[in-house]
């Protein structure tokens, strides 16, 4: 017979026990509450930047008056992924082979169209105007350019020859993630299949098709140049400066005006991190922000090797989109009426100076002044705009970098130069300049960007003859020829065309600039080469590709 239990050992037991459950329900309670309060205060990363995590960190350092590294390009919004809700309802949807289907079940039931052409039919030449003809270009174009979104075809027109079309389209490419159009126009040969049905049979290159262009504008007897050719003006470009228009809009708005600080004449990227930072505080504050378009671009991207004051922020972004997405005012027709309003009435606008960074954008937050101005007079690094965001102002201010698009005059350029290689190319960066001199901080890296070294390590990357671009910083064009008996090789200055005084580009440039010239500067062929490098089907990158140095020097990787 078993013995019962002890009578003291089971209340022992039971306390046990109960002991261990209430020690598990609390850490269960406390795990709960941690959880709870870091779902309240995290503030997840600003997905425009989850791509360059090393900017990020680099950026928000400031023991030194300029950021480490500038060498390499920032990217901006058209390089990230869109949020659904950031893109216009007009943007035109892609062309698929859905698409061109159904449009063709379309014709076939329509009773106007004429019977299919057949061999005799070519004889006297090919009927451009015939939708089936804009059927087999857009199906050639589908098999061809993989990686170009085709959005809308302009009717053909005749070519040279009776078996040629020329016809234009606007596309984008897949890898710009902007909805901004870009214009070709090639010329096609058409002939006949088995079945009758129109073909193609050959096409020619990038702006081949010169009768599918637009006319050019005549330049006035008053304006004539020789040198300057008629511009084409991009349509889509419309970077005027919006105005107040009068003075009862000017005193009912709230603006917010950040003066000029230690920022000026810094690398573009520290300039975009500032920019963006202020751009930031003014849609957190519900205001206007008072934008100054001059930029000083910082003396690396100089052949001088000095600061150049009085350079348009046209010239490198887009300030079009910046219109559409953010509420900004130039700084001078700011100024203007600012200095109109207090001459024509007793009553001064109201105005909120703020001395310090330190006054952060929640403490203004109620303010009901007419204008919030920051100064920036402390010392470096003191005075950097981007400070404003720094602390607990991070948790509330996000950069809109979904507004900052590269100028569409430049991208127009990229578009260029890949389309002259067929969109079909391989690209490889390689970084050198006082990086490769300086062998303290990278050791290997004059050596591993070599020619010899870079052709023993593409060739087990890239398949020989490929057209290779090469986005690099080396100043002598010719250091690269050894690449040159096993790529189709392309340089940038290859192209130097596209902003020579006889381009679009130039004349669109010197009109912006008041009529002088704009030269053609180091930040600018950064943005390009970024661009056409990104656009590659294979991407060789110099740090972890090339070299094992880090990129920021030793022991930093």
């Amino acid at each position: 017979m078993k013995e019962p239990l002890n009578s003291a050992e089971a209340p022992i037991t039971q306390k046990l026990i109960k002991q261990i459950s209430n020690v598990c329900f609390s850490v269960f309670v406390f795990a709960v509450l941690i959880i709870t309060v870091i779902a309240i205060t995290y503030q997840p990363p600003d997905p425009w930047l989850e791509s360059a995590p090393a900017l990020t960190h680099l950026f928000t350092q400031v023991e030194n008056a300029t950021f480490k590294d500038d060498s390499s390009v920032l990217k901006t919004g058209e390089d990230f992924s869109l949020p659904p809700a950031l893109a216009p309802s007009s943007v035109l949807q892609p062309i698929t082979e859905t698409v061109i289907a159904n449009y063709e079940h379309n014709l076939t039931s329509n009773a106007t169209l004429g019977p299919t052409a057949c061999a005799e039919d070519l004889e006297d030449g090919v009927n451009c105007s015939d939708p089936r003809v804009l059927i087999a270009i857009e199906r050639f174009n589908l098999r061809l350019f993989k990686s170009i979104v085709f959005l809308e075809y302009s009717t053909p027109v005749n070519g040279s020859k009776p078996n040629q079309c020329d016809v234009a389209w606007k596309f984008r490419n897949r890898k710009e993630k902007s909805w901004r159009k870009y214009r070709d126009f090639r010329r096609f040969r058409i002939g006949l299949g088995d079945d009758c049905a129109y073909k193609v049979i050959g096409a020619s290159g990038w702006h081949s098709g010169v009768n599918a262009r637009r006319p050019r504008p005549r330049p006035t007897p008053a304006n004539r140049n020789p040198k300057i050719s008629a511009p084409y003006r991009d349509s889509e470009i419309n970077d005027t400066i919006p105005k107040i228009n009068s003075d009862t809009n000017f005193r009912r708005g709230r603006y917010l005006y950040y003066s000029r600080g230690g920022d000026y004449c810094k690398g573009m990227n520290h300039y975009m991190w500032s920019f963006l930072c202020a751009l930031g505080e003014a849609q957190y504050l519900n205001r206007t922000f008072v934008m100054d378009l001059s930029v000083c671009l910082a003396s690396q991207y100089n052949p001088s090797g000095k600061d150049e004051e009085g350079k348009d922020f046209r010239f490198y972004f887009d300030f079009e989109h910046l219109k559409e997405e953010a509420s900004i005012v130039e700084e001078r027709e700011f100024l203007r009426d600012w200095k109109r309003w207090d001459k024509n009435h007793k009553r001064k606008i109201p105005v909120r100076k703020v001395a310090s960074y330190k006054t952060t954008p929640m403490q203004l937050k109620k303010d009901r002044s007419t204008i919030i101005w920051r100064h920036f007079d402390a010392p470096e690094p003191e005075n950097y705009w981007y400070r404003v965001c720094e602390g607990q102002a991070a948790n509330n201010i996000k950069r809109p970098w979904h507004a900052l698009w590269k100028s569409k005059r430049l991208m127009n350029i990229v578009s260029e130069i890949s389309g002259k290689m067929d969109w079909d190319f391989d690209a490889v960066h390689v970084v050198r300049g006082e990086k490769a001199q300086n062998k303290q901080l990278w050791p290997h890296l004059d050596a591993d960007t070599s020619p010899e070294a870079i052709v023993s390590k593409l060739q087990g990357m890239i398949q020989p003859w490929r057209n290779l671009y090469i986005a690099t910083n080396e100043p002598f064009y010719n250091y690269f020829d050894k690449l040159r008996s096993h790529y189709k090789v392309h340089l940038l200055d290859d192209y130097k065309e596209l902003w020579g005084n006889t381009s679009d580009w130039y004349n669109e440039t010197t009109a912006l600039n008041g009529g002088r010239p704009v030269n053609f500067d180091g930040y600018m062929r950064a943005e390009i080469d970024t661009e056409v490098f990104i656009r590659g089907k294979t991407r060789v990158e110099t740090f972890y590709n090339l070299t094992s140095d880090c990129k920021d020097g030793i022991n930093t990787c």
